[in-house]
Order: C-alpha cells, then sequence, then structure tokens
C-alpha cells in the first residue's frame, strides 16, 4: 500500500549499533523452546497424585491456570517490554519461570501448587512468548509467515523434547526433584537465548497517505491474486484495533482455532481408548504425534502463508479440522481413521497458532504487534477452557465435537469475508507524532 511499515532490516538495532538477525532468531528459538516445555506438564499429573493423594482432576487444572495465566499475561507484556527493554524482560521471566518451577519442588499443598505452577509460570512464559514471537517477526518483514512458523514451532520441539527430558527427571528423580532439574535447564536456557535478542524497531516509511490512494490500494489489495500479504498504511494502537469489526472476527476465529486443537491434546488417549478400542500403550502414542505434527504443521503452514497468503491457510484449516472432527463424531473409529484425524487436527491447530500473529500485523501494522496479538491472543485462554466445559455440558466428546465443527464451519466463513480494515486517514499531525516516535532513541532491549 501507499504507507507502510518496516522492520529496522538494515541490521542495526534500537540503539543504532549492528545486529545479525540470524543470531536474534537462535537466540528466539532457545527461548521458545524452553517456553514450550510446560505443555509436558501432563507427565507431572499421575507422580504427583501417587505422592501426595491428590485428586487427578484436581492436579490437571493446573494446566488449565497454567494456560489462562500465560494468554492472560500477553496482555501486559506490551507494556513492560517499553518499560524494561525486550532483553531485560525476556530474561527476568526466564529467571521467574525457573524460580516457579524449582520452588514447585517444595509444595505440598495443591493452593501452592496452583500459584507457583499455575500463576507464576503461565504469567512468565506468556510474557516471553509473546514478546519474543513479535519482536522476530518485526525483524523478518518480508517472512513473516516463515519466521513466525520457525519461532512457534521452536516451541513445539520444546515440548517433544522434554516429553523424554522430564520423564527421565521424573522416573530417575523422582517427581518433587524433577521440577527443580526442569527450573533451573529453563532457566539457563531462557537467559541464555535472551542474550542473543536485539529489539527490533518499526518506522513508518511514507507517512502521509491521501484517502484516495488509500481505497485503490485496499481494491488492488482484495482483488489481486499475489501471494504477498499485505502492508498496512496505519499502525493502529490498541484502542483503534478495537474500534474495527475485523478485530472481533479475528478474535472469533483464533478462539475456534485454539479451542479445537487444546481440547483435543487435553483428551486425545481418553479418546483413543473409549472410542476407538485401542488399549492404553497404544493410544499414549497419540501424544507424541500430537506433538510431532503440531510442530510440523508450525513450520509448513507458516512458510506457506507467505506463498498462497494468510486467509487461504486459515481456510483450509478450517475445512480440514471440521472435516477431522465430524469423522471422530460420526465414523466408526479404526486404528488408522483414528491417528489420521488426530494428526489433521494437530497439524490444523500448529499452523493457526503460527499464522493469526502474522495475520494481525498484517491487518493492523507491526508497531504495537505485541499489544494487539495480544488481545486476541486472549482467545487461546478461553479456548483452553471451554472445550472442557462444553463436554461437561454436553456430556461427552461426540457432541463437543459437533459444536467444534459447527464453530469451524462459522469461522470459516468469516475466513472467506473478512477483509483488512481500511486505515484511517493519517493526518500531518499524526504524521508528525509518528515520525518523533521513529527518531527518538528507544532502551536497547
Amino acid at each position: 500500500m501507499v504507507t507502510h511499515t518496516q522492520a529496522s532490516m538494515s541490521q542495526t538495532n534500537s540503539s543504532g549499533k549492528p545486529a545479525n538477525r540470524w543470531l536474534i532468531a537462535l537466540g528466539t528459538i532457545i527461548v521458545q523452546m524452553g517456553l514450550g516445555t510446560i505443555y509436558t506438564w501432563s507427565l507431572f499429573n499421575q507422580p504427583l497424585v501417587d505422592k501426595f493423594g491428590w485428586e487427578l482432576s484436581s492436579v490437571a487444572i493446573t494446566f488449565s491456570i497454567t494456560s489462562f495465566a500465560l494468554a492472560f499475561a500477553t496482555l501486559f507484556s506490551g507494556k513492560l517490554q517499553e518499560k524494561w527493554g525486550i532483553r531485560r524482560l525476556i530474561g527476568t521471566s526466564g529467571i521467574v519461570l525457573g524460580l516457579g518451577l524449582m520452588l514447585s519442588s517444595q509444595v505440598s499443598s495443591l493452593s501452592l501448587l496452583y500459584l507457583l505452577a499455575g500463576v507464576v509460570v503461565g504469567f512468565a512464559d506468556g510474557t516471553a512468548y509473546m514478546t519474543s514471537l513479535s519482536n522476530l517477526i518485526k525483524w523478518f518483514p518480508e517472512r513473516k509467515g516463515l519466521i513466525s512458523g520457525i519461532s512457534v514451532g521452536a516451541y513445539g520441539t520444546g515440548s517433544l523434547i522434554f516429553k523424554y527430558i522430564n520423564g527421565s527427571l521424573i522416573g530417575s528423580a523422582g517427581v518433587s526433584m524433577a521440577f527443580l532439574y526442569w527450573g533451573i535447564i529453563v532457566l539457563l536456557m531462557i537467559v541464555i537465548g535472551s542474550r542473543l535478542i536485539r529489539e527490533a524497531v518499526v518506522i513508518d516509511t511514507v507517512p502521509v497517505a491521501s484517502t484516495e490512494q488509500v481505497k485503490n490500494s485496499t481494491k488492488k489489495y482484495q482483488t489481486r491474486s499475489t501471494s504477498t500479504p499485505m502492508v498496512v498504511s496505519h499502525n493502529y494502537s490498541v484502542k483503534e484495533m478495537l474500534k474495527t469489526k475485523e478485530a472481533y472476527l479475528l478474535f472469533i476465529m483464533f478462539f475456534t482455532a485454539c479451542m479445537s486443537g487444546l481440547y483435543l491434546i487435553g483428551i486425545v488417549k481418553d479418546i483413543g481408548v473409549q472410542l476407538a478400542g485401542l488399549d492404553l500403550a497404544t493410544a499414549a502414542n497419540a501424544v507424541a504425534m500430537i506433538a510431532i505434527f503440531n510442530t510440523v504443521g508450525r513450520i509448513i503452514l507458516g512458510a506457506l502463508s507467505d506463498k498462497v497468503g494468510r486467509i487461504k491457510v486459515i481456510c483450509g484449516t478450517f475445512i480440514v479440522t471440521a472435516a477431522a472432527v465430524a469423522v471422530l463424531s460420526f465414523v466408526p473409529l479404526t486404528y488408522g481413521v483414528f491417528f489420521a484425524s488426530v494428526a489433521a487436527i494437530a497439524f490444523c491447530f500448529g499452523g493457526n497458532i503460527t499464522v493469526f500473529p502474522t495475520i494481525v500485523s498484517d491487518f493492523f501494522g507491526l508497531k504495537n504487534h505485541g499489544k494487539n496479538y495480544g488481545v486476541i491472543y486472549q482467545g487461546f485462554g478461553i479456548g483452553a477452557l471451554s472445550g472442557s466445559f462444553v463436554a461437561a455440558w454436553m456430556g461427552g466428546f461426540k457432541p463437543t465435537f459437533i459444536v467444534i465443527g459447527i464453530m469451524c464451519i462459522i469461522s470459516f466463513l468469516i475466513a472467506v469475508l473478512i477483509k483488512p480494515p481500511v486505515a484511517p486517514q493519517t493526518t500531518q499531525e499524526e504524521a508528525s507524532k509518528e515520525a518523533k516516535w521513529a527518531t527518538k532513541p528507544h532502551t536497547a532491549g
């Protein structure tokens, strides 16, 4: 479009010093792998029950608290980044997350477990996740889908690798000491990774556009068949974004994507046993398969979104997910049908988690991306809880899958119809403010 944003790709950071953005990518990958280890929580449920005699359902609630705290933290991560700088914020988050896990090794009550492993760990994880992801996307504006896939894929890879590390620690040292060693490893990973990260600065290259130019540019975007994503003519603040209907439509779509994937992750082993008639050991293989396809989906669909367009990818994921949950609801499940359906949902969920942050940047700009995506990301926290509530209310897996399928069809229709918001006309006064923001010194991360 006429006026557009780009990250400071001239290999300089916010302090004007030379920076290698591939080293920044490496640091982000290390950080994201450390953050993704929280998805091994299911390994700790039964050992905690065996040690303390708690109810399994009560222990399992911990991860729901973690997920909700993670999403809630993203609302504040942008403000904290502005105040502390990205390196200090991510390093501090790593220390807090590590300490939360280490202190969890000393708990003897559920309330302390909820506070430390739930609230503290979740909030620290969400803060570092959102800021590191958003920052890396700003460093690679020409490859947003691919780089988002690499970053979010690293998060999934961390959960896959630590499935074996934490499993070994629990078996050899016991569940409490496993928390201690897990916390030390993650703290070191995130702190070391944060030292390689530098803060990107987003500037407006041409700050003023006429209303006619904006209309023509929007029309061109809506009708062209090229795969290049739109670059918006205005960096929306959170307040401005919330005045657009597109923000709420994206929230509905993201909520649907998260609910479908997160509900499956929580109950896939039970589905294999109860609906497909598999033995416990065979059904448990679906847990590892979800981690693999989730990670692969993040990388493949993230890169594909750069080629064919973000919305086209999202349309495809909703259709495939709707078909997969329909199969789980209405088709007699054999070994192959069960695993194919689970793999398809996990693949699509991974892709959605990757592509949505880039859609938010395409629609609302890069400058305030962390804050704007933090609002949309609340669909993750709500989605993490909604599947279980729907299942409890409607009485089982199949009715819940039917609800998810209907929501996927609705979200598909939204995706087909949604268009990027037409940016408000930029006045000379606003352009002057943008120029001052772009040229003023920023605290180095």
